[in-house]
């Protein structure tokens, strides 16, 4: 690991907090602002469609100007600027807001980091180096948990996200200083995203990809909060340790996707067993949401760590990419990640409201996530296999 991309794990890590940390703020968001589960989802969903949003302009960014002043520059406006603007919300609007301005600073430090490796690592190891990027960012989620709560329980939320919008500039100022920009090729600025679009192999990829970040990102980063409050009870330092348990199995998940493609000598199969997985810890919470708060932890931790496929599903996509349209396609595949999940915090919402009772809203809820993972995996059973 150089010095650049030291740091660029360091400004995933935010952006892995600032996708996650909402549950944890949900108690006092809703005491000081009067910001409602709903509200609190459609401000996450915003973030991570704006985040979507910029994956085309990022891609393109990333292919002309390099990973150096794309990731700096932006993660320096929007994640500290978004940041500092959260800290200072009057309503649950101006929250949505701080979001999507953090949505739009977090957008470009994963796929600076991917570029890299697709263009300066040998292809065989892109994978594990993928998934290693990803847990090794996931602390983001630990830091959105138990020590979130403890520093809001300490020194309030306001002053924590000060100090976060200067470490996020802080960070941004790093990657430039930090970050080398790979060798230029000479057709870097050739091509488009509907190049890539044209490759009938990656549609079913793009399914998966649609689908299998949305249940675990979305109960982790939002429905966790209420789903623990509501049912069981839970104060803000309970929730902090559910969610720490989450995040740490997504962090382990990652490690163990890592390197099984070249030790089984498949993405796909791969891919599919570990979905399988955690669609079954989804209608497990589906079909008794209420019935303890251990078998609960223990479920949202088997979702948490067999739903941390993203790294193997882009390192399958990206075995299909042209050289020189790398940054398009890994900010492509990442659009429909992000993009999924985006969509599904604003679905949910209304399938949370509809519920007579908060038993019923998290049956329908964690249904619905079980209901959007078979049918990727039904997809997902036409891809073609293929490993480096």
């Amino acid at each position: 690991m150089t010095k650049g991309l030291i740091v660029l794990a360091l400004s995933y890590a935010l952006s892995q907090f600032f996708r996650a940390f909402l549950p944890v703020l949900s108690p006092v968001l809703k005491a000081d602002l009067g910001a409602t589960p709903e509200n609190l989802a459609t401000a996450s969903g915003v973030w991570f469609l704006v985040f979507a949003a910029m994956q085309i302009p990022v891609g393109a960014a990333l292919d002309r100007f390099g990973p150096r002043w794309t990731a700096s520059l932006l993660f320096g406006a929007g994640g500290a600027g978004g940041a500092l603007a959260f800290a200072l919300a009057q309503s649950p609007a101006h929250i949505t807001l701080a979001m999507a301005l953090i949505g739009v600073g977090c957008s470009p430090v994963l796929m600076a980091a991917y570029y890299i490796f697709a263009r300066q690592y040998p292809a065989r190891l892109f994978a594990t180096l993928a998934t290693a990027m990803i847990g090794l960012g996931s602390l983001g989620n630990i830091a959105g948990a138990s020590p979130l709560a403890w520093a809001v329980a300490t020194y309030g939320w306001r002053p924590s996200m000060v100090a976060l919008a200067v470490l996020s500039l802080f960070t941004a100022a790093a990657i430039a200083f930090l970050v080398r920009d790979p060798d230029r090729i000479g057709t870097d600025a050739s091509g488009s995203v509907l190049d890539l679009l044209r490759i009938p192999a990656l549609w079913p990829i793009f399914a998966m990809m649609f689908v299998n970040y949305a249940p675990a990102a979305g109960v982790r980063g939002l429905w966790a909060g209420p789903y623990l409050e509501e049912i069981f009870a839970a104060d803000t330092l309970t929730i902090g340790r559910v969610t720490l348990v989450m995040g740490l199995a997504m962090i382990a998940g990652n490690f163990a996707y890592g390197p099984l493609d070249r030790m089984l000598g498949s993405r796909k199969w791969v891919v599919i067993g570990g979905n399988v997985i955690a669609l079954a810890a989804l209608v497990a919470l589906a079909l008794d949401p209420a019935a303890g708060l251990l078998r609960a932890t223990a479920l949202l931790a088997i979702l948490g760590f067999a739903g941390s496929a993203y790294g193997m599903i882009i390192a399958h996509g990206r075995a299909f990419f042209p050289p020189h349209l790398t940054g398009r396609g890994v900010t492509l595949m990442n659009l429909f990640g992000i993009g999924g999940t985006g969509l599904m915090q604003y679905a949910t919402g209304p399938i949370y409201r509809a519920g007579a009772a908060p038993d019923q809203s998290f049956t329908w809820l964690f249904a619905a996530f079980a209901a959007l993972l078979a049918v990727g995996l039904l997809i997902y059973l036409t891809a073609g296999d293929r490993t480096d």
